[in-house]
């Protein structure tokens, strides 16, 4: 129903907005979309979700390097491969949000957790101060944000194992 309603809302937004037709790397590197209506490519786009956690595959604002909008893609599925892996990899590159595996530490002092787990990046170490810090997704999806501020995601409570269950328990 949200997204429903997202999407009429945006349609309305979007307008007459230019479609996507193609993005890839220019010579150096940088991110070139080609859009329907325009002359040239534009070039040193930057790419932007709007809804992170709750729609990753969708609503990808394409910007200038001065942050004004050229186009927005409401769904990643629109793309052809090369275009989609330019994008995929542009937004894994630009945000450090590590995917929680398994729970490997976990202590609790003086309203303090402190966390080390094994992530899809590697092993971190986080701490985090009270429930203020979870934002729950859905029932088994969660956002965990560190004293600096770093986000570190648990895509399914249900599929970590019974001891790092067991730790996280008390946030769902």
């Amino acid at each position: 129903m949200m997204d429903r309603q997202i999407d009429d809302n945006l349609a309305e937004y979007l307008g007459d907005s230019p479609r996507v037709i193609r993005i890839e790397r220019g010579q150096a590197g940088q991110v070139v979309a080609h859009l329907s209506g325009a002359d040239e490519p534009a070039t040193d786009v930057k790419l932007v979700r709007y809804f992170p956690w709750s729609m990753p595959e969708g609503y990808v604002s394409i910007r200038t390097a001065d942050g004004k909008e050229l186009a927005m893609l409401t769904d990643l599925d629109v793309l052809d491969d090369a275009s989609r892996e330019v994008v995929e990899s542009e937004l894994r590159d630009k945000a450090f949000n590590p995917k929680i595996i398994r729970i490997l530490e976990y202590s609790h002092e003086f309203g303090i957790t402190s966390i080390k787990a094994e992530t899809d990046r590697g092993e971190v170490i986080f701490q985090f101060r009270g429930r203020h810090a979870i934002r729950l997704l859905s029932p088994t999806r969660a956002i965990f944000r560190d004293v600096d501020s770093n986000t570190y995601e648990l895509p399914d409570f249900n599929a970590l194992d019974a001891t790092s269950q067991r730790y996280l328990q008390r946030y769902f």
